[in-house]
């Protein structure tokens, strides 16, 4: 069983989640399913996958129940405004057939549209009504989370961003920190770049583990929270195998070496489509 997280709210996240990022919607609600048997316990999805009909149906097929299943969704930025973000949320719920959520977050802060601070107000009044237990934040750099914090109050609680050793992202998570927002990891594996870089060789070979393994353990270890994807069963539990183990000061020092500055995903000062 994974391990959890503790929000600036009061509630807790699994530290280990499954994302659903470009599972096609036919198989959407079987890979849910299959994975919430298995031992994950969140899942990770957005408006814009086109597959929130799947994770929901995928979440009542697993037979667990409802508070025992962390669901997170996302407002696309198309649908950024106070009066869309509200009818967005409505609609995610609809296609998840749930009551609420238990963490929605903007999808990208689309600087250019300059919506974001309206829609984090939304978020804010979904969070009154009880539709979404948290809300959060993905791909917000450090002035627009001062820019929502300081016109609201409010802090995420957790900010999904790009992370994985070649874009380790340490300032901002610096910030998080300060701030008690949890880091989320999406893209961990970063396309695999990292796959045959010495220090991910060295620590698979001492503990017996795959590339895979260790590099999101080295996730886990940094204190992130972290949703890989899998569509296939063995890699779903190739993912979810990460708590029987541990990397050694020495492995996390010589993994941090890798960092490059190179993202996989687009640079979100410039992210303003949808």
């Amino acid at each position: 069983m994974t391990q959890m997280l503790s929000l600036n709210d009061g509630r807790q996240i699994p530290q280990l989640g499954f994302g659903l990022w470009q599972v096609p919607s036919a198989t959407t609600a079987e890979t849910t399913a299959a994975a919430l048997e298995m031992g994950y316990r969140l899942v990770d999805g957005a408006a814009i996958y086109g597959n929130e009909e799947g994770q929901g149906d995928g979440i009542r097929a697993s037979g667990l129940p409802r508070d025992q299943v962390f669901v997170t969704t996302k407002v696309w930025n198309s649908e950024q405004g106070f009066d869309k973000t509200l009818r967005a949320a409505e609609a995610s719920l609809k296609r998840l057939g749930l009551g609420h959520v238990d963490l929605l977050l903007i999808h990208w802060p689309c600087p250019a549209k300059d919506l974001y601070l309206d829609t984090w107000r939304a978020l804010i009044r979904l969070r009154e009504e009880g539709k979404a237990l948290s809300i959060g934040v993905s791909n917000f750099k450090e002035p627009h989370l001062e820019r929502i914090i300081g016109e609201t109050g409010v802090t995420p609680v957790l900010n999904q961003v790009e992370i994985n050793p070649r874009l380790q992202q340490r300032a901002l998570r610096a910030f998080h920190d300060k701030h008690g927002i949890v880091t989320q990891s999406w893209t961990p594996l970063g396309q695999g770049r990292s796959f045959d870089a010495a220090p991910v060789q060295a620590a698979a070979r001492r503990t017996g583990k795959s590339p895979v393994q260790v590099i999101l353990r080295w996730h886990v270890q940094i204190g992130a929270s972290v949703i890989p994807r899998s569509t296939r069963t063995e890699g779903l539990a190739e993912n979810l195998a990460l708590f029987d183990f541990s990397l050694t000061e020495a492995e996390m020092s010589a993994i941090a070496t890798l960092d490059e500055g190179k993202r996989c995903g687009p640079d979100p000062s410039d992210f303003n489509m949808g």
